[in-house]
């Protein structure tokens, strides 16, 4: 598994831009959606307990090798898996309107400390059932017991709100 980050760190190529030289946080995030994405299909080809352990170890790395300098990247939900994705306090309102939403999209905010925010939301589909859904196999429940004993991200449907992708700046004064 270290063998496989590290390889997918090394060719994967760190975004020419900081938060200086460009204001558009979804730019920022994509090379992480991208790369997540394709670690994702790589474990899930090796069964869906791989995928897990994709998330637990390569998404964190994943996220911190894209990031700009001075910008922080992330996923989050109201119904966590890992305690570290914890929503932060400016964070949790928009998840829980994004849940009161029948089509959540993108928004930009100012938080409180002259810092800017890009949240993403994050639905369900049919691929993300082989962990998060409602009937999982006998080794991803092992899987999930044994990382994640308080885990309460399954028993979501196609179309559910898993959660949301974030990024924070302080844009250049």
């Amino acid at each position: 598994m270290r063998i496989l980050l590290a390889a997918l760190l090394a060719l994967s190529p760190v975004p020419a831009f900081t938060a200086d030289a460009s204001p558009d946080p979804a730019q920022w995030l994509a090379p992480f959606k991208q790369q997540l994405k394709q670690a994702l299909k790589e474990g899930l080809a090796q069964g869906p307990a791989h995928a897990i352990d994709v998330c637990r170890i390569q998404a964190p790395a994943i996220a911190a090798s894209v990031a700009p300098d001075g910008v922080r990247m992330g996923r989050s939900s109201h119904r966590l898996r890992n305690t570290a994705n914890a929503p932060a306090d400016w964070l949790q309102p928009v998840i829980e309107e994004y849940l009161q939403e029948s089509e959540p999209v993108p928004r930009q905010m100012d938080l409180a400390d002259g810092r800017k925010a890009w949240v993403e939301p994050i639905m369900t589909d049919g691929v993300c059932l082989a962990c998060h859904g409602e009937k999982l196999s006998p080794a991803v429940s092992d899987a999930l017991a044994r990382y994640y004993p308080e885990d309460q991200a399954t028993g979501f449907k196609v179309g559910d709100l898993r959660g949301v992708f974030w990024v924070t700046w302080k844009p250049a004064q």
